[in-house]
């Protein structure tokens, strides 16, 4: 076990500078989700280069590969998909396609399995079996990670880890936390309709604005006092549409918004529980109404085992590397692998420790690129010693 610790510190050495190109090459060539067909191409050549067989996803991105002996694995799992979104860090490297940038990390990560992959294969044996998954399309809904689940890859899997990028923690530093991580997202949609009329005369009709209003600030209001504040729930319109005359009331108005938890049972009861407000803050109103609730993810919640592991695992970067991490209201869509498998999900320091903390999802947003050994330090660590 201490010489292949010594052999993987020694890859980690050697290949710095291939794991910067390698991020770089994928942050400059960035696909949305469930087309990331070029950069699956980039990471089967780099497996069957070192001798390893991936099997490609059913949908033609994103891939499993196998190492070690049969019988149970643990899992390792990165996303490679990028976000709609423009760049302007203004690097070197930054991205080629207009309109879409890796703004989240997700060629890190990728990177961060890709040489954890090449360590692993570089050693003469493992003593435990390893199942590495490039995921496709989390950043979308329903994300990738269910696709995953249905072409089977959990078999024989015992654990699951998964790194994600973290800006607020510097380079060094992973942050790991019991429970939940991240938080379920729905999003809720409501559409208006009403006769509309003058607004000098809205007792002759149906004031839909009014009615507008009061689902506005009614609806968070109502699950702030029906639900335990502990469960970190909150619920947060985004846009609202409606009208354009000043003395007009509107025929049609629209809300839409987010309901996020970070507590299981909870996010069961939030879809019932909303319909239940809507209908009783518009009965009055007299406005027509139609309510489309759509589920996302549920929350990330580490398992305690699967969290101690990791901690044994980030010790080996350092005394000083581990470090907690606080509960995010973001959704990731990980969480569907700890429905069937215990597994945990820590968070990687990218943060260079001088300058702004730049957030994930910024189209300035880029990241330290120390971090990728560390990365690669503590997956492959898992990897040889994941009890």
């Amino acid at each position: 076990m201490i010489e292949n610790f010594a052999l993987v510190d020694k890859w980690i050495l050697e290949h710095a500078d291939e794991l910067s190109q390698w991020r770089r090459h994928i942050h400059a060539n960035p696909e949305l989700a469930r087309r990331e067909f070029a950069t699956t191409a980039f990471v089967v050549e780099q497996l069957e280069a070192a001798g390893l067989t991936p099997k490609l996803l059913p949908g033609g991105t994103g891939l499993t590969c196998d190492i070690g002996p049969d019988g149970p694995r643990v899992g390792l799992r990165a996303d490679m998909d990028a976000l709609p979104l423009q760049e302007f860090t203004g690097a070197a490297y930054s991205s080629t396609v207009p309109g879409v940038s890796h703004a989240c990390g997700h060629d890190a990560h990728t990177t961060v399995l890709l040489g954890t992959a090449l360590a692993l294969a570089s050693l003469p044996a493992l003593p435990f079996g390893v199942r590495l998954i490039f995921q496709p399309a989390e950043e979308v809904m329903p994300g990738g990670a269910l696709d995953v689940v249905a072409a089977g890859a959990l078999k024989d899997l015992t654990k699951i880890f998964a790194l994600h990028c973290d800006p607020r923690l510097e380079v060094g530093k992973v942050g790991v936390r019991v429970g939940a991580i991240t938080s379920a997202a729905d999003t809720v949609e409501l559409r208006l309709d009403s006769p509309g009329g003058h607004t000098s005369r809205p007792h002759l009709t149906t004031d839909l604005v009014y009615a507008l209003g009061t689902v506005i600030t009614g609806l968070p209001g109502m699950l702030s006092r029906r639900i335990d504040p502990r469960t970190s729930t909150v619920m947060v319109w985004g846009a609202v549409v409606a009208g354009q005359a000043p003395n007009a009331i509107p025929q049609t108005g629209m809300l839409t918004g987010t309901v996020r938890t970070g507590d299981h049972d909870t996010w069961a009861l939030l879809e019932p529980m909303v319909h239940e407000i809507v209908a009783g803050l518009l009965a009055p109103t007299g406005v027509q109404y139609e309510l489309h609730y759509r589920r996302g993810v549920p929350p990330v919640v580490n398992d305690e085992a699967a969290t101690r592991v990791f901690e044994k695992a980030i010790h080996r970067v350092g005394p000083a590397a581990l470090a907690d991490t606080a509960q995010s209201g973001g959704g990731e869509d990980f969480s569907w692998y700890l429905e069937d498998i215990p597994g945990s999900m820590a968070r990687l320091g990218v943060w260079s420790g001088s300058g702004p903390q730049l957030d994930i999802h910024q189209p300035t947003f880029d990241l330290d690129e120390r971090a990728l050994a560390v990365g690669v330090k503590v997956m492959t660590s898992i990897a040889l010693d994941p009890n």
